[in-house]
């Protein structure tokens, strides 16, 4: 299997301000030749200033950037092998389509030839072609975003930044555009670099996801193994919903391990932890069953607290002995289940994801720590 090349390396990079406030913490992160990586991150986790350093709109504060494997500390903006496509498109209001894309190539004094030819094939690529005499105010949105990201893309650039490009969109629209992206992307075999605060449209959109947290990387994987398979509780939590247990490893066996929570001891797949670590267990609703008697494995007693019908699912909120909350989502209708009844929550041992709990000490007596029987 050939080796994938990586076009862009974040080396320990760091960011601090002149008020000592560190936004970027030490990030190290290889980009792929060809791949669609979204950087994901709640408003100030310090995603668009990473963006900005490799484009070279801030200077790093430590750490190295390397682009086709050649540092670019120090080296300006236009020099660098990248372009960036902004959610408030940055065109000029002057220009016509054709001219807002072809301006790169004339800053360059590119042919006249070549760049009928280049911003032609642009047009099509963007399926704009009949358009290139209208001005941005003529323009619908997404038509605006399409001229923004072929006029960063007219000049080949190794790697395209995009910086919430879609944000400024109705909900419609961006659907659509995120789908459009995407062949876009496969189409051209550019890699782009994806800034966005939106779960599902990086769910949707990615090859990997980057996802951010106060400055830190917390995970970089596919999305499913991201979705799946949680490194850190701020990860489980901040994609998708999630049932969080907190709890301690009481054994192991081959198969499992057992985890002693609040509500009793659960079963959980393997990951190599040890008797007493503290750990969080993350469930995602729909691997929750609903069940009218307990089961052999995992079965915990709750109550039917809250339903609501989304048309494609009905979600369910139980809740356990001890008051903690767990949602249930299914595609079954379960006309039988209704709020108030005594029911049991089940789910399968490789579906409970356990999660270092880095902050928990080794408990030596869950028992007497949590009040676990």
């Amino acid at each position: 299997m050939k080796e994938k090349k990586v076009i862009v390396s974040l080396k320990g990079i760091s960011k601090t301000y002149d008020n000592d406030v560190k936004v970027v913490k030490n990030i190290d992160l290889d980009i792929y030749e060809g791949e669609f990586l979204t950087i994901l991150g709640a408003s100030g986790c310090g995603k668009t200033t990473t963006l900005r350093m490799i484009a070279g709109f801030e200077d790093v504060s430590s750490g190295d950037i390397c682009i086709d494997g050649s540092s670019v500390i120090g080296v300006p903006p236009y020099k660098r092998q990248v372009n960036t496509a902004f959610q408030s498109y940055a065109l000029f209001p002057h220009l016509s389509v054709y001219d807002n894309i072809a301006y790169g190539l004339k800053v360059k004094k590119v042919s006249k030839a070549e760049i009928h030819e280049r911003v032609s094939h642009m047009l099509s690529l963007i399926r704009l072609d009949g358009y290139e005499k209208r001005k941005p105010a003529q323009l619908s949105g997404g038509q605006k975003q399409r001229v923004s990201i072929a006029r960063a893309l007219i000049n080949n650039p190794k790697v395209l930044l995009l910086d919430e490009p879609l944000g400024a969109l109705d909900l419609n629209l961006r659907k659509q555009m995120q789908l459009e992206l995407k062949t876009m992307q496969k189409k051209l075999g550019i890699t782009f670099i994806y800034i966005t605060h939106d779960q599902e449209e990086a769910l949707t959109m990615s090859d990997r996801i980057a996802v951010m947290h106060k400055g830190i990387l917390e995970q970089a994987c596919s999305p499913k193994e991201l979705y799946m398979k949680p490194k850190t509780k701020y990860v489980a939590e901040f994609i998708g919903e999630s049932n969080i247990f907190e709890g301690v490893v009481k054994d192991r066996n081959s198969d499992n391990c057992t985890v002693a929570i609040e509500s009793g001891n659960i079963l959980c797949s393997d990951d190599g932890y040890v008797a007493g670590q503290m750990v969080y267990v993350c469930i995602r609703p729909e691997k929750v069953r609903i069940t009218r008697k307990a089961g052999s494995g995992n079965s915990l007693p709750a109550e039917i607290k809250e339903q609501i019908f989304t048309g494609n699912m009905m979600k369910h909120i139980a809740v356990l002995s001890n008051g903690h909350e767990i949602k249930v989502a299914d595609i079954a209708s379960y006309n039988d289940i209704n709020i108030g009844d005594k029911v049991y929550l089940e789910w399968d041992a490789k579906d409970a994801v356990m999660i270092k709990n880095p902050t928990g000490p080794i408990a030596e007596n869950f028992d007497t720590l949590r009040g676990v029987q």
